[in-house]
């Protein structure tokens, strides 16, 4: 029997630099039957990483939810019964207009990037909570303290074309997995590692990509600033500057050099626990060798001093005049190439003008939950899994538990975070709606198309907000805006750098009109108010802040935390985990069976005196908390570091807890950004109290994997 088929077009929505181009084969039935990567898409080139290759599992897995609920258990203990649209929507339209009739900053959206959508993920929502008149999510929990370093330094979120890095001759790996989070981009490094590229990776654990590359540095977590101060300290005593570039391009060279002279090698050594001819030889090979790239990434920036440490690295390829060749700079984003229209898509004037503004930062959920004055009464969450994702578990459930807290969770599964949801609403899939993407790893803008109709009762988050809107009686016209119609808007039409909106509508993807090769600072226009790279920043001195690179140490490590290394000498870094996605996938049966149970890397050094041997089942604890993992000992970690990849389900981690029961709520340094690689614990063994071989996600396994981030 002949089956007709048709192909559509499509984007992947997770939080990921390569923002891939999919393409959706659909049977005459309405069903997706394949999924591939869009050969044409000259950075997807046809190929898909292992989990969005098996995304249909995903779409059609017999866990999704399909249908709204309400509670009819305690809290957490994720017992609901089936209700209908009309009793949910009337029932969140009824306790918002209560709670918001005496104060609306009581209520609180929390999102982020559990899809990148801007239909889905910052659109007909953020108009909802606007005439709300919520309270405001800062979106910290990711990479807001490394934006804040760059930008600061650089002006905005733009830097090398990733397509570029097969030409450069060296890279610099720094704080970055291509291998696992950025494979298309590990494809452009092996071109250039095979035409005598030299490839650096600076990682406290021998990742993946790390034991591919010519040169690997394990600094301790937190002190990659003082590597940078300390290279740009070798850089200038040994004259490998360009001092046209500097004296053209740059703003503030005399104070960095003064500011780093006492930065030498030997002083970095004692930070970083690198040696210093290491740290020597490193500087030298990046002033000595043309093209020169750095791919930064946020893990370093996730530590007291994450802002500073990014923007120290930031000033490198400037000192030694990297951007001259399109193949030389850095990338950490390239999202502020995009031009988003938030006014059309968010419509902030919709707020209030009798309601005081106030911000909640995601990354201190937990105490915000708790203690937050006036009190947070209703919480909705979406594209999001914050019990399981946001630092110091214990008090991030103690929120949650909260009997007075209304909380709504859209969701496509029932992850943590929906179990303890009052009503729980049934979110479509990436299949299943309209969606426009930027990416933060390429220059291309990408168009995604609803390859199959919803299945269920299942509803896209726009529409959700849409519906909400017309419950409480907002009657703004913008409400009724379709998806099309928003994604046709998202962007700003009259900038020049924005994708042809044809060539879009065609094929799926187009490329921001910029120049190729693109060498964005070549002739500085850096988008600084100098318009220069600064060195020394005016803004920072006038916000009282350092005007300098500056070193700014952990919160907790044995150098600058002694007292709490003497009960908890460990660090603890939790790095994603090769299956997963942040918690997304976390618990498709596929991907459990891959992953096994939950891992601690340890070296050899600190295992041995603490009796731990290879597979034992371990206790990791400070006073935030405690969660067990399995002991892999290796000497893939350095010593004085453990590494927990991360981030498992909490229930379905083999004892109710993952990597972030001990993560602390502590913020970085500028940027209001989560420190979840600063943090100390101890590591011992465990009593088996959940019977021998009992590993995790060997108990409930009946939930599917969260749209959240």
């Amino acid at each position: 029997m002949l089956v007709l088929t048709k192909t559509v077009r499509a984007a992947c929505p997770h939080d990921c630099p390569d923002t891939c181009a999919l393409l959706v084969t659909v049977d005459d039935g309405g069903r997706a039957v394949k999924l591939r990567g869009d050969p044409d898409h000259p950075t997807t080139a046809g190929s898909l990483c292992t989990k969005v290759a098996h995304y249909l599992e995903r779409v059609y897995s017999p866990d999704r939810l399909l249908h709204p609920q309400k509670r009819v258990g305690p809290k957490g203990a994720g017992r609901f019964a089936r209700i209908s649209w009309d009793e949910a929507l009337d029932a969140v339209a009824r306790r918002f207009t209560e709670i918001g009739a005496a104060d609306p900053r009581a209520i609180l959206p929390y999102s982020y990037a559990g899809t990148m959508g801007y239909v889905q993920g910052g659109s007909m929502d953020r108009r909802f909570f606007n005439r709300l008149g919520a309270s405001f999510l800062e979106r910290t929990i990711c990479s807001s303290a490394g934006g804040a370093g760059y930008t600061t330094t650089v002006g905005a979120m733009v830097g090398m074309d990733a397509e570029e890095f097969a030409n450069a001759r060296l890279v610099i790996i720094w704080g970055a997995n291509p291998l696992l989070s950025n494979l298309h981009l590990w494809r452009s490094l092996q071109q250039a590692k095979r035409r005598g590229a030299r490839l650096v990776c600076i990682d406290p654990l021998r990742t993946e990509t790390a034991q591919r590359c010519d040169l690997h540095l394990a600094p301790m977590p937190g002190t990659d600033g003082a590597l940078a101060l300390a290279m740009m300290q070798v850089l200038i005593k040994e004259g490998l500057i360009d001092t046209d570039y500097v004296a053209r391009f740059t703003l503030g060279f005399e104070a960095l050099a003064a500011r780093v002279a006492e930065w030498t090698p030997e002083r970095a050594a004692l930070e970083t626990g690198l040696a210093a001819a290491d740290i020597r030889q490193l500087a030298i090979d990046y002033g000595s060798i043309r093209p020169a790239a750095i791919r930064m990434n946020y893990g370093l920036q996730r530590c007291a001093g994450g802002a500073s440490a990014v923007r120290a690295i930031a000033c490198l390829p400037a000192l030694v005049g990297a951007w001259r060749e399109a193949a030389g700079g850095v990338l950490l984003s390239s999202s502020g190439n995009f031009a988003p229209d938030a006014q059309a898509l968010e419509r902030p004037e919709l707020y209030p003008d009798k309601v005081p503004r106030r911000s909640i930062n995601m990354a201190a959920i937990g105490n915000a939950l708790l203690s937050a004055s006036p009190p947070i009464k209703a919480i909705c969450v979406y594209n999001s899994n914050p019990l399981a994702i946001a630092p110091d578990g214990t008090r991030v459930r103690q929120g949650f538990a909260r009997e007075d807290l209304f909380c709504v969770v859209l969701e496509q599964f029932q992850t943590d975070t929906a179990d303890y949801a009052d009503i729980l609403l049934p979110a479509t899939t990436q299949l299943e709606h309209v969606d426009v993407h930027r990416s933060y790893g390429h220059l291309y803008t990408l168009a995604n198309q609803a390859a199959i109709a919803p299945l269920g009762e299942a509803k896209p988050n726009s529409e959700i907000f849409r519906l909400l809107a017309a419950r409480m009686g907002f009657s703004e016209a913008c409400f009724a805006e379709d998806d099309a119609g928003i994604a046709a808007r998202a962007f700003k039409a009259e900038d020049a750098r924005s994708a042809d909106p044809a060539t879009l509508a065609a094929q799926g993807w187009a490329r921001l009109e910029l120049p190729r090769p693109h060498a964005p600072f070549a002739q500085g226009g850096f988008a600084t108010a100098s318009g220069k790279c600064e060195f020394y920043s005016e803004s920072l001195a006038k916000m009282g802040h350092d005007p300098l690179p500056a070193y700014v140490p952990p919160h907790e490590s044995p150098r600058s935390n002694p007292a709490l290394a003497e009960r908890f000498p460990l660090a603890i870094i939790s790095p994603p985990a090769r299956h997963f996605l942040n918690s997304t996938f976390a618990n498709l049966p596929r991907f459990l069976a891959l992953e096994g149970r939950p891992r601690l890397l340890i070296h050899p050094d600190d295992a041995r005196p603490r009796g731990i041997e290879d597979g034992r089942r371990l206790r990791i604890a400070n006073d935030r908390g405690a969660f067990h993992a399995w002991a892999e000992v290796s000497e893939r970690i350095r010593p004085g570091v453990v590494a927990a990849p991360s981030i498992w389900w909490r229930k379905l981690s083999g004892d109710g807890e993952n990597a972030n029961a001990v993560t602390s709520q502590a913020l970085t340094d500028r940027g209001g950004g989560p420190t979840f690689y600063d943090c100390l614990v101890e590591v011992l063994p465990a009593e088996d109290v959940l019977g021998e071989g009992l590993g995790a996600g060997d108990g409930n396994r009946t939930h599917g994997s969260s749209l959240g981030s």
